[in-house]
């Protein structure tokens, strides 16, 4: 009996460790969707698990929020990092995903009023207002800063609060900012880089093309062409090195945010409440779906996917929400459960964090 009693308790026991270890590597493969506040006073952002829809965490940024008219003001790298930018204090908030759960690591002090984020070519870049800084990654750490750089309006000076839209990497040696100029056609920023992928001081600025207006969100393909709308003018533009090389109808109203997964791009279309899929070729811009997904919370604010969700951010009747959706290798996308209500009249950013091994490429 003793020995029956033995063996029993230890197979109850490797049978409760191996039902640790699966719980806990499924709770570790959670894909999250993070917003901000965005709070002028007192910021912070929320996580919640995207499978089903629960809260996990409400975060401090430790500073000022208050952006506004900008895409990227949350943005993930490698499922690992999160930043979020307080607008109103000139840092940018960095958190460690633990799990099923993110950490606060550190504050990043710009130039000027952080506005958007992107990461790539080891380091993250912070378009500001009137700035845009380069940050060093060592083991997906952010060190100090390593290059800056003035924007600029292709009609010259210096952009106004509240112009400058988003930041994003185009390859080893460059990076675009978009900054709106209405009733000017608005400013594409081409920013050279270094060969260590640190800002090298150069701007090139590009203006949008006559009967445009207001370049704001794009997405970059492998082969460096960026798709941008341009929202006042409900149009989509192809850019190719420091031009526009394709400029088409949208078809929706105010295509303003982007996300890119493989071949397609939706966009997040504010005045219609709707998200497109489209498709560029490098040399041409095609609508593949004009509606693929509606949006009755209110006007879509933000856009991102990955890992097999895509999630919309919308404000709407004095509230704020984020809508999953799953898709396919055709870019069909699926609606994944009811909105989720933020609980904040003016959230701002959206980020879909998906475990490491579930990124896509």
């Amino acid at each position: 009996m003793g020995k029956r009693t033995a063996w029993a308790a230890s197979a109850a026991l490797a049978m409760m460790i191996t039902s640790s270890a699966v719980a806990g590597a499924q709770h570790r493969e959670a894909t999250l969707a993070v917003t901000m506040i965005n709070d002028p006073t007192a910021n912070a952002i929320k996580v919640y698990d995207a499978g089903s829809g629960a809260l996990v965490q409400t975060l401090s940024t430790r500073g000022k929020g208050g952006v506004g008219g900008n895409a990227w003001g949350v943005k993930q790298y490698k499922g690992e990092l999160i930043a979020a930018v307080n607008y109103g204090s000139n840092t940018v908030a960095i958190y460690r995903r633990d799990g099923a759960r993110l950490t606060f690591e550190q504050l990043v002090t710009t130039t000027s009023a952080p506005v958007s984020v992107d990461f790539g070519n080891g380091h993250m870049y912070v378009a500001g207002t009137t700035t845009v800084d380069s940050f060093g990654l060592t083991q997906n750490r952010v060190q100090w800063m390593d290059g800056t750089a003035a924007l600029e309006l292709a009609g010259g000076g210096t952009p106004a609060a509240g112009s400058t839209a988003q930041v994003g990497v185009v390859n080893d040696s460059r990076l675009l900012v978009t900054v709106k100029t209405d009733p000017e056609p608005g400013t594409v920023d081409v920013v050279a880089l270094d060969e260590t992928g640190a800002i090298a001081g150069g701007v090139e600025a590009v203006s949008a093309p006559a009967g445009t207006l207001t370049p704001f969100g794009f997405s970059v393909y492998p082969d460096g062409t960026a798709l941008i709308t341009l929202a006042h003018s409900s149009q989509d533009g192809l850019f190719r090195g420091a031009a526009f090389t394709a400029v088409i109808a949208a078809g929706q109203s105010a295509p303003c945010w982007t996300t890119r997964v493989g071949k397609y791009v939706f966009t997040a279309n504010t005045g219609s409440g709707t998200i497109s899929r489209l498709v560029g070729t490098g040399n041409n811009v095609f609508v593949d779906a004009l509606v693929a997904a509606t949006i009755a919370t209110g006007a879509p604010s933000d856009i991102d996917a990955d890992g097999g969700v895509l999630g919309v951010l919308s404000r709407g009747g004095g509230a704020s929400s984020v809508s999953l959706f799953t898709y396919n290798s055709f870019g069909e996308l699926t609606a994944h459960g009811a909105p989720i209500p933020i609980g904040v009249p003016g959230a701002n950013g959206v980020a879909i964090v998906p475990p490491v091994d579930h990124i896509d490429r």
